[in-house]
């Protein structure tokens, strides 16, 4: 991955003339005043781990898999937020950790962690450092040193069961190495968040991934089954069959524990049979309640799309130009559909059948296949807004259909607020891409001019936008995590016995506290 940016540099885009004059003109977006700094100019924090420490992690990965040079400290100094890449950019790796410390299995794993605990030494386990949420951000204060665990090197498909669909995983392996090898044989796991093209199985686990399919085929703590994770006190392996009443599921204890309880270095998931065709459609509803009331009808009475995706007039007017269509005004529906060469056909008219009378109003299916194809392109035009002087960024929560309009108008009006008391008025879009009987998800994208203050700037909005969320039911996270960013508002969510009961396993399974200190657990 690009180190000061997003994914793969030969993909980086460049915005076209006309973009960066609106963006000029609508925001007040100028060209940056000092370019990116090269990699060779980034500053890093002086080492600290003892070399006495270094010899003994050594010992367990081998001399060949401990990197303490400054490539490998940089590149895993962060995760991909705006404001991590701002700090890149501007040549601060002030989080780098003193070494990077590759295991291959689970017992170079739990030798790294006794010995790191021995030593007061911070981990901070890391998969394809994806995090939009300062997931990385460990508070070395007070210890003797800061290593990344970086589970790269424990890849590969352990074991299939096609008679049950599941399959196991070590959990360094890379989502599109999964489908890759699950396609081999005739299945898919069917999740493909923004990250997939860089993320990790293990990773997704520890944050609660939900994928852009996640209507058809579910987040992806419900597709996991089992787990092994690697502690400084021992080994963890939980989950037994379809489903138990053994007590409480602790599995639920790792699904989203971000690291700060453990190394998560296998898993069991279902799978599901490879789709043989996939059909995408667009609808265009005139507002966003109508859209609103149409994906909600879909998902409390079906047929439930395998993707469906709302946006709002914003972002749906924003699509139309990068697109060269005529913005006509409205929301944009994607639906997207799969199955057997035979059945995909009847199950996708039983949606468009279902649209429909919902009041919406189909358009060319080349636009829903256009969102397909370039679903995994949006961070690279993060980047390259940065590059012409804008900041864009996201941010995102889960609540009621009662509810879900409401929250939308309190962050749109809260972000909007803050950051045109600051002198750079946003452009603020929104879309629903995650439904459920109960509600549906909100995810913004946020764009304005970056001024020098830019990184404080952002920060305002955010907690103006996270207070609006948890004023208005909503939860803090549906999908990125609750990292550093989130952490100062996870009491007001799970509430003062709830947090001491994450304190309480932390200190169990993690005594000395060296992992991801700082990160989830208040």
């Amino acid at each position: 991955m690009l180190w000061s940016g997003w994914g793969d540099p030969e993909k980086a885009v460049t915005l076209p003339p006309g973009v960066v004059t609106l963006l000029e003109q609508a925001l007040g977006v100028q060209p940056a005043e000092r370019p990116p700094v090269a990699l060779s100019e980034v500053t890093l924090p002086p080492p600290k781990l003892d070399m006495a420490v270094s010899s003994e992690l050594a010992m367990f990965v081998g001399p060949p898999n401990l990197h303490s040079h400054r490539d490998a400290r940089i590149r895993h100094a962060t995760g991909r937020s705006t404001t991590d890449l701002l700090r890149l950019r501007a040549g601060d790796a002030s989080g780098a950790p003193d070494a990077v410390v590759l295991p291959a299995t689970h017992n170079e794993t739990l030798g790294v962690l006794g010995a790191c605990a021995r030593r007061r030494v911070a981990v901070v386990p890391f998969g394809g450092g994806t995090s939009v949420v300062g997931g990385l951000a460990a508070d070395r204060a007070g210890y003797s040193g800061l290593v990344a665990v970086d589970v790269r090197r424990m890849t590969g498909l352990v074991s299939l069961d096609a008679e049950s669909l599941t399959a196991t995983f070590q959990a360094g392996t890379p989502a599109v190495e999964a489908e890759e090898l699950l396609a081999a044989k005739g299945f898919t796991l069917g999740h493909f968040p923004q990250s997939f093209q860089w993320a990790r199985l293990g990773g997704f686990a520890a944050t609660r991934s939900a994928g852009q399919a996640s209507a058809g085929y579910g987040r992806f703590d419900e597709m996991v089954l089992a787990l092994k994770v690697a502690t400084p006190e021992g080994t963890i392996e939980l989950g037994r069959g379809p489903s138990s009443a053994a007590g409480p599921d602790l599995r639920q204890l790792i699904l989203g524990s971000e690291g700060a309880f453990g190394v998560i270095t296998e898993l069991t998931v279902r799978v599901h049979a490879a789709p043989e065709r996939t059909l995408y459609q667009a609808w265009r509803f005139g507002s966003f309640a109508e859209g609103v009331a149409a994906v909600r009808e879909l998902a409390q009475r079906g047929p439930l799309p395998t993707v469906l995706r709302l946006s709002d007039e914003a972002e749906t007017g924003v699509d139309a130009g990068l697109h060269g269509r005529p913005a006509d005004g409205g929301c944009l529906v994607v639906a997207g559909y799969d199955g057997t060469s035979a059945g995909v056909e009847p199950f996708a008219a039983a949606g468009a059948a279902a649209l429909a009378a919902a009041g919406g109003t189909r358009l060319d299916d080349a636009i829903g296949e256009g969102w397909a194809a370039g679903r995994f392109d949006a961070p690279y035009l993060r980047d390259a807004l940065l590059d012409a002087g804008a900041i864009a960024e996201t941010l995102e929560t889960a609540t009621s259909w009662s509810t879900l309009v409401a929250l939308k108008e309190a962050v749109t009006a809260a972000l909007t607020a803050s950051l045109s008391a600051q002198g750079t008025p946003p452009l603020v879009m929104c879309h629903v891409s995650h439904v459920y009987p109960t509600g549906a998800s909100l995810y913004f994208t946020v764009v304005a001019a970056a001024r020098e203050n830019a990184v404080a700037a952002w920060g305002a909005a955010k907690k103006a936008a996270t207070d609006a969320i948890v004023d208005g039911g909503g939860t803090l996270t549906h999908h990125h995590g609750v990292g550093v960013e989130h952490r100062p508002w996870l009491e007001r969510e799970i509430g003062p016995l709830g947090v001491e009961m994450l304190r309480a396993v932390k200190a169990r399974l993690d005594p000395a506290g060296i992992l991801n200190p700082g990160v989830l657990v208040p």
